[in-house]
């Protein structure tokens, strides 16, 4: 998966969760739970639905990494451990 690819993932998940969240508007390095005011459960979602998509496993370890959009490309960039 490309970086752009991630990315309108990312974004067409938020979509789902948030509609009124606009991802355009936010910092690539930005906290995604603060600059669009997702809760816990929002971000959950996000997380269960990056797998889903990807097939990729997050372990709850691996959540912080997952706080902004260039923690998510880069995440889902690197190889499965």
């Amino acid at each position: 998966m490309t970086p752009s690819e991630t990315r309108r993932l990312v974004a067409e998940i938020l979509g789902g969760i948030a509609p009124e969240a606009d991802l355009s508007t936010v910092a690539d390095d930005a906290d995604l739970r603060e600059a669009l005011d997702l809760d816990s459960i929002d971000f959950l979602n996000l997380v269960t639905a990056l797998h889903e998509r990807t097939g990729r496993p997050i372990p709850e370890a691996d959540y912080p990494r997952l706080f902004t959009l260039d923690g998510i490309v880069a995440y889902l960039d690197a190889p499965a451990a």
